[in-house]
């Protein structure tokens, strides 16, 4: 009797402390967002945050060094609602193999993406897809105005932009694999649940994410 009590409040302890740690990355995620947005001429342009139907938030991408160049991340997408007005709960991603090229001996990378429309979420609600592969992706414009786009951004499925040593810059990815993860999702909600069913089926978000999406609020508004 004595065993399986110490048994499961160890499950207990260990269960506890995932959770603990995937709130915290999404506490990261959110960092890394306001820090990019609170200067407003060097950020994600606030009307393509206002069109984009998910935004992907990839904090401290980390070089594998035993594959040069290859990159490694744990992070957090959020949807339109099905009112296209406020947001989803949060899923959680991991994104493999990709290369930033200039980048090359930076510790860490924030990875920050827009979605679209329609047909790239979804692709990220399916359980894998490849940047420029199943989805579209080019380099996003930064700054108030959207000027700088290309034609390719302007139809590109995934806009993506990298911030390291504060540096901030729309960067091509493609190459990069994102994947579900679910053992994320299982510790943010404690229970299995894919992110098809987080975003479809109008999931409560967690408490962790409250603060994220207050503000996307404020930088996304549809008017």
């Amino acid at each position: 009797m004595y065993r399986r009590m110490l048994a499961a409040t160890i499950l207990s302890a260990s269960l506890l402390s995932a959770a603990s740690y995937a709130s915290k990355r999404l506490d990261a995620a959110t960092l890394a967002f306001k820090d990019v947005m609170a200067t407003p001429d060097k950020g994600i342009p606030q009307e393509l945050l206002a069109r984009a139907e998910c935004v992907i938030i990839v904090p401290d991408v980390k070089k594998a060094a035993f594959v040069f160049g290859a990159k490694y991340g744990k992070g957090f997408f959020i949807c339109r609602n099905k009112t296209g007005v406020g947001w989803s709960a949060p899923g959680s991603i991991r994104m493999e193999g990709v290369n930033f090229g200039f980048q090359i001996g930076v510790a860490a990378t924030d990875v920050f993406m827009l979605v679209m429309n329609d047909r790239g979420m979804d692709r990220l609600l399916s359980t894998k897809f490849t940047l420029g592969g199943d989805a579209s992706a080019a380099a996003g414009p930064v700054g108030r105005s959207t000027q700088a786009e290309t034609d390719g951004a302007l139809t590109a499925e995934i806009l993506t932009w990298s911030r390291s040593r504060g540096l901030f810059a729309g960067i091509s990815i493609s190459g990069a694999t994102l994947r579900e993860d679910s053992d994320w999702n299982e510790q943010l909600y404690d229970r299995k649940i894919t992110n098809r069913e987080i975003v479809t089926n109008a999931t409560e978000a967690p408490q962790a994410a409250a603060t994220l999406i207050a503000e996307l609020n404020r930088y996304s508004s549809r008017r």
